[in-house]
């Protein structure tokens, strides 16, 4: 219980003296209230008093004005504040939790507070306790909090400036890119026409070759035709000019022959390049739009509380073994309970199991394909099956492979499937596989034992947890870019990508998580270890980054922390 301080009454002194009239505050205005209704419970402003006082069921009741607030017995004090609760909006804030120093309506209470002792109505309370209220000292925390907000409100519309002046520059890259395509597509236009022109000139010299070869033969015909019909009593002449007629003639028929042997000229024709056109209509766009992660800052997250909550259901045959975990964007997660073949819905609030999926065998890793439906990897049926989270969850399809398939992630409408210790798979979502990851530029292997997958939302990162050899990171081709393997982190179970862009990594033997970069840079330790405690198996993080749970070996319980 308090003792000193400041008592019930003060906070209505004429210097602080500023709650704002009920009527108004309806209204959506704030106007600071001059007069109090003890049988009302309400304030008013000089305004609204008038009212107040016209209403004939109204008339004789108590109106103070703020002056005499401070003179009044205990008695004629509001029996309770006026605020209403904001999850129940027809009730008003009355009752205060001492456990947790927090106050709400009467349903509040009963729902969220009905396991604590200490929980008062809030006039009697007043009554009862002189009680410390530094409304002076809140007030100048919320305007630093404010503060707060606006400088990253200022931060943030800077970001968005950077943004829209970068969608610029990209854009304008687009369209260079597209000049650059077209000035490549005129050259190819100009060259199959020089092409075209070169092979009709080549022809069309054979052919005027021919007719002059044609128009000479005609003109050596018809001299001789002309000399012969040319009446001449030179019987020497007429002798030479029949000879010279038949000589004529002979050439011409041999002339005649000879083109009738040669094949026509073929028609010219144009055979276009259809690949290119293919190539242009399978292409979705001119490029893939990417995001470049935002590098997170040195500092790793901060504990600052933590809280078990049992998952174990009463179909449930063996222990609990939470071997995955995820969250969906409204805050709701789901829980892969490997020891008994299924899958757990918490409620985002209690963190109870609210629901559950039975699978054919111990489900492995889960991902997000969207708001209504994760995948997870039964190894031992060699299957992903796909759930859907609407009403009940269930199985609405499934993809086979011919591996037993353990990690697991989503990006860019595909899904990403490991192997225990070869490979890592690029599936499309109907079951076909596009490509394969499983060994170093160098040709040597680039895993060993995998037990975890994350891929960054533009699939130009993949993690993998590895059990053997740490955490490696790949490019969107398979080709490594970075590996750690330190004592610090021995024993990779799980990968988690978060919204910062940040990845977190379980250590099964070293027994704590570690926080690093998009690039694999080890940011710091955020759950140390602690020998006491069952061995790690996975951890997860919610959208807002509020929250981590983390799962342990063969474990009832679930460890949420506040960070």
């Amino acid at each position: 219980m308090a003792t000193g301080g400041q008592s019930y009454t003060d906070m209505f002194s004429d210097e602080i003296f500023d709650v704002l009239c009920s009527m108004c505050k309806n209204k959506g205005k704030n106007t600071e209230a001059e007069k109090f209704c003890v049988y009302c419970h309400d304030y008013f402003c000089r305004t609204c008093v008038q009212v107040h006082n016209e209403v004939p069921a109204l008339v004789g009741h108590k109106v103070l004005n703020k002056s005499q607030v401070n003179t009044v017995t205990s008695k004629c004090l509001p029996r309770a504040p006026t605020e209403r609760c904001d999850r129940h909006s027809h009730k008003h804030i009355d009752m205060y939790c001492q456990n947790h120093d927090n106050v709400g309506c009467s349903t509040c209470m009963a729902v969220d507070h009905r396991l604590c002792k200490d929980t008062f109505y809030i006039p009697e309370f007043i009554q009862n306790n002189t009680y410390q209220v530094a409304p002076r000292e809140i007030h100048t925390k919320l305007k630093e909090i404010a503060k707060t907000f606006a400088k990253q409100a200022d931060i943030i519309k800077q970001d968005k400036q950077r943004l829209l002046k970068r969608k610029a520059e990209i854009l304008a890259d687009i369209r260079k890119f597209r000049q650059e395509i077209n000035d490549q597509l005129d050259k190819l236009e100009k060259s199959s026409i020089d092409e075209i022109e070169d092979k009709v000139k080549s022809i069309e010299d054979k052919i005027e070759d021919s007719l002059k070869q044609l128009q000479a033969n005609k003109s050596r015909v018809k001299s001789a035709c002309d000399k012969l019909a040319t009446t001449n009593t030179n019987q020497c002449e007429k002798f030479v000019n029949v000879k010279m007629g038949e000589d004529a003639a002979n050439v011409a028929n041999k002339y005649m022959e000879h083109v009738k042997m040669k094949s026509k000229v073929d028609a010219i024709e144009f055979q276009p390049d259809r690949t290119i056109l293919t190539q242009l209509q399978q292409k979705k766009s001119l490029g893939i739009p990417s995001q470049t992660p935002t590098k997170t800052s040195g500092n790793s997250f901060q504990i600052k509380g933590k809280q078990s909550y049992n998952i174990k259901v009463k179909s449930d045959q063996h222990g609990c073994y939470i071997g995955n975990a995820c969250y969906m964007e409204d805050g709701t997660q789901i829980l892969a309970d490997h020891n008994n073949n299924k899958l757990k819905r918490l409620h985002s609030y209690n963190f109870t199991v609210t629901d559950y999926c039975d699978l054919p065998g111990g489900p492995w890793q889960m991902c997000v394909i969207n708001n209504t439906q994760v995948a997870v990897t039964v190894p031992s049926k060699k299957e992903v099956h796909l759930i859907s989270l609407e009403r009940q969850m269930k199985t609405t399809n499934k993809i086979n492979t011919d591996f037993k398939c353990y990690g697991l992630a989503y990006a860019n409408n595909n899904l990403y499937i490991s192997d225990h210790d070869t490979s890592v798979y690029m599936y499309t979502l109907s079951g076909r596989k596009l490509n394969q990851f499983s060994k170093k530029q160098s040709g040597h292997k680039l895993f060993s034992n995998i037990h975890s997958l994350a891929v960054s939302k533009d699939a130009t990162r993949i993690y993998v947890a590895d059990y053997n050899t740490g955490l490696i990171v790949l490019d969107k081709n398979g080709h490594l870019i970075t590996s750690f393997n330190d004592e610090q982190l021995n024993r990779a179970t799980c990968c988690y990508l978060i919204e910062a862009g940040s990845v977190l990594v379980s250590g099964f033997d070293s027994n704590n998580v570690l926080q690093f970069t998009s690039d694999g840079e080890l940011i710091g330790e955020v759950i140390k270890a602690d020998s006491g405690k069952g061995q790690i198996r996975s951890v997860c993080c919610n959208q807002q980054m509020t929250k981590m749970c983390i799962s342990r070996l063969a474990d009832d319980n679930i460890e949420m922390y506040a960070i």
